[in-house]
């Protein structure tokens, strides 16, 4: 469920509590599979500005992964 937050844009009260869910979810699995991620990030200033960043570029490629293959089993449809 990744959603695109734009400048600007309205969300619903809803949507937003959806959307700190799934980023606190994604930074707990992240603190637990990558730990020394997780400690380099620990006590920044920046420390919530890397987390989000972290967040959106995960998202970003899980979004892309998604399409590659949705284009390949496509492509693998129309040869069958």
């Amino acid at each position: 469920m990744a959603k695109v937050i734009r400048e600007g844009a309205s969300f619903s009260q809803r949507e937003v509590v959806d959307l700190l869910v799934e980023f606190s979810s994604f930074k707990d699995r992240v603190e637990k599979k990558f730990k020394d991620l997780a400690r380099e990030l620990d006590g920044k200033i920046n420390e919530h500005d890397l987390w989000v960043n972290l967040y959106l570029i995960s998202t970003d490629y899980a979004e892309e992964q998604s399409n590659r293959k949705q284009k390949q089993e496509a492509l693998v449809q129309k040869v069958s």
